[in-house]
This record gives C-alpha cells, structure tokens and sequence, in this order.
C-alpha cells in the first residue's frame, strides 16, 4: 500500500493498491513498445517536448510546491526551488544536448572512424521521497534525450508525486510508455530489473538499498548507477571568514531539514578558532524558525516519517553515551519533529561521527592543523561531497586533491547543478549524474570504425 501522509500534521490524504506482477508486465510491455517509437525520435523533437515541459513546470509551480511540503514536509521554499531547480535542469539540457551526443571522430588511420551514443532501452529509476521531483528530473531528463524511456519506481510515502510526474510529462506531449511511474513493492524490483525490457536501472537513497540494488544488477547482468548516502565534511580553516562559514553551515546543514545526502553533517574546524565558530553556528541555529512548511515564515519543519525521526533519535542517544557533548537541541523526536542539534564529538566511532545523520543535527570536532583536518574528513566510509573554507585559495585548491570526495567546494556550500557531473566514490555508490557525463550514462558508447 502507498500513502499519502502529511508529516507535518499526520493527515492520510490518500492510499493506493500496488501494482501486481500482471499489471507490471503490461507496463513493461508498454515500454517496450513505446522505446521502440522513441529512440527512432530526432534529438530536436524531444528538446522540444523538454522546453515544454519546462514551461509546464513553473506555470504549475505553485501547485507542485505545496503537493511536495504536504507529502513529504519540505518547506514551501524550498519546495518552489525545487521546481525550478528542475525547469533549469531542462533547460540546460535542451541546450546542450546536441552536443554532449554528438559522434565524436576519432583519428585512427582509417578512411572514417569515430565514437556515437546510442540509447539503451529502458531505464528504471528508482528514486526516494527527499527531493521528490528533483531527483527524478535529475536522472529521467538526461535519459530521455538520450533516446531511452523511462519507468520510476518512486518511495511509498510520495505516491501523489509520482503520480504527477506522469501526468506532467504525458501532458508535455510524450506519448504513453515514454515515462510511466510503477507503484510496485519490494518484491516486484527484481522481476523489473531482470525483465529483458530493462536495460539499466539507477537508485537514489541508502546505501542499504544500494548493496540490494547493485547485486540485483549485477546478478542480471544491467548496467547500473548508484547514489548513496554522505556524511560531508566541512573544513573551516583558522584563516577563513568565521561569520560567512557559520552562516553556510546552517543552510548547508539544514537544507530539507537536513534529509540531504550532500547536506554537510561534519563540521571540522581548525583549533584556535573552533569556539569562535561553534558559538556562530549555534547563534545561527537558534534563529531558526519552526512551523507548518507552508507557511512563508518557517525555517524548518518537521521529518518526512516517525521512524527516521526515531532514528536520528537513537543515533544522537548513543552518540551521548560514548563521551560525546550536547551542545545545543534534544536528543529525542517527538513524532516527525527534531530539534536543531549541535554535537561537539569526542568519540570518532560513535554514529555522531561514523554514520550519516540524516536530520537536523551537527556534528562538530577540531582538529590541530590542515593535515589533521584532512584525515577527519576522510574517516568516513562514504565520499559524496566536501567543502573547504579559507581565504587562501591556493592552498584550498591543493587541499582539494586530497579530499576523498565526488565533489569539493571552495567557499560555498556543496550543490548538485546541471553543468557538474555529481556523485560519489566508496559507500557513496558509483556513476555519475548531470553534465556531459550523465547523459552519457545510460548510452551504448559504440565505435565505428570505416575502411575504403
């Protein structure tokens, strides 16, 4: 069963039955069929049907918006960015696509040889509720113009998203099977990974499901592409702007609530400044506001579900009991709600250091010079993202080589955008997204090689 629950007030919208293996197999079917129309589609057409589907997007923003705060508890913001996050992500694909799928000649000594971009077939995405057309866009836009179609199984508590994520696009004038939300349970993804319809399959969420995922794939032979969970570190060396650091560390920390995967968790800070800095971030923290995500105001809300407020519950819990510090917040949720929290860290082993907190909570250690700073940022079995805060860019960028991450910023917090290729190495997962590289993902990268 999927459900539509307001987190914020624990309202049940509306629930749906899932699809059985019948009903898959006619969807499958359909995709199919439809791949088969599709990748014989020019480019120029469907950069066309994408613009309008842009278009489509931020005329209807405002109703998106609010369908992604009731469902999964964004604040309305935020929510809006969301959505023109995603028309932007259009956009630049529309412009550049042509491009990035263009045969690339190679010289070989041959009459004509060179490198093209063929599509796969069918691409299945399964995506989770944190940033629920965000990340759906982020990997179904890029695999579309490639030539390929579509099938999404979406998370169980943002059926209504997924829902009109199909509609959106039939109503940009892709035709039935080119893009189709499967609402199917757990036990349904292998059948769909293994059916010889689907060529590839791509996950967004834990790195639980990653392992799962990943051996599903590999065991059927599909290519596949992972983003996983981060725990991000943010450098703040002794020369850097500590009020500018601070403020970013607050917004890098409590983007969604803090369900980001390149949310920065692990703020490291150079020693002679660290109290000077940990008083700033909680000066910041505490300006925070809470209230109902669709009201203008509110800063922060709630989690999307009790049990990952319960979670985040236990990990702060057992953080305390090793020797690490509470320095500002609760350690206990009250249902979906958590307190903006401050853990200054004694204990690398403990979950406050070692785990991926994915809620509202800081975790803040120093460290005695650069080098050390280094290492604590690569005590971490995953590697999305890192950002570094100084005044001396020289030196950042040669820190930046060092870093064990997917991406490293300078002086701004970590973001996913349409030019960067973004993913990550270690439990992180593997493959990317955006850029050149993840229209290229889902491609049968063919030579061709031509002699007189």
């Amino acid at each position: 069963m999927f459900e539509s629950r307001n987190p914020f007030t624990q309202e049940v919208y509306e629930s749906f039955s899932s699809l059985d293996s019948k009903e898959l197999e006619a969807k499958l079917h359909k995709a199919d069929i439809a791949y088969r129309y599709w990748r014989e589609i020019s480019l120029e057409k469907r950069i066309e049907k994408i613009k309008v589907l842009a278009e489509n997007l931020l005329q209807r923003k405002e109703h998106y918006a609010q369908l992604i705060c009731r469902e999964m508890g964004k604040i309305i913001r935020e929510a809006r960015a969301e959505i023109e996050k995603c028309a932007w992500l259009c956009e630049y694909y529309a412009e550049n696509a042509e491009k990035f799928l263009a045969n690339e000649p190679v010289s070989t000594g041959a009459y004509k040889s060179y490198i093209t971009y063929e599509p796969l077939g069918a691409v299945l995405g399964i995506m989770p509720w944190n940033f629920p057309f965000w990340q759906v866009f982020r990997f179904a836009i890029p695999t579309l113009l490639a030539g390929n179609v579509v099938l999404l199984k979406h998370a169980p508590n943002v059926p209504v998203c997924a829902i009109e994520l199909e509609k959106l696009f039939l109503q940009a004038g892709f035709e039935e099977g080119i893009f189709q939300n499967l609402m199917i349970e757990t036990d349904l993804v292998e059948k769909a990974i293994a059916h010889p319809v689907v060529q590839a399959v791509t996950l967004t969420g834990s790195e639980k499901a990653g392992r799962a995922v990943a051996s599903l794939a590999g065991k059927h032979l599909k290519k596949s592409v992972m983003e996983l969970g981060g725990s991000d570190a943010f450098i703040v060396l002794a020369d850097a702007d500590i009020e500018l650091a601070a403020r970013n560390a607050c917004v890098a920390r409590m983007i969604n609530n803090g369900q980001s995967c390149i949310a920065a968790k692990r703020f490291i800070v150079a020693k002679p400044i660290f109290h000077q800095f940990l008083e700033k971030l909680k000066e910041n923290f505490q300006k925070l506001r809470h209230g109902n995500p669709l009201e203008e105001q509110t800063d922060y809300a709630c989690l999307a579900r009790v049990d990952l407020a319960e979670n985040l519950s236990r990990q702060v819990q057992e953080s305390l009991k090793v020797g690490n510090k509470l320095i500002l917040g609760n350690a206990k949720n009250q249902e979906t709600f958590f307190e903006p929290s401050i853990i200054e860290v004694w204990n690398y082993d403990s979950p406050a250091f070692c785990e991926e907190l994915f809620g509202p909570v800081a975790s803040v250690v120093w460290a005695n010079d650069e080098k050390t700073a280094i290492q604590l940022a690569n005590m971490t079995s995953y590697g999305l993202g890192a950002s570094i805060w100084t005044k001396d860019l020289e030196k950042a960028e040669h820190l930046t080589k060092h870093l064990q991450a997917g991406s490293v910023f300078v002086n701004t917090i970590v973001k996913s955008m349409p030019q960067l290729p973004f993913g990550g190495i270690k439990n992180s997962g593997y493959g990317r997204e955006l850029s050149v590289a993840g229209i290229r993902e889902f491609t049968n990268i063919k030579s061709v090689l031509i002699e007189k």
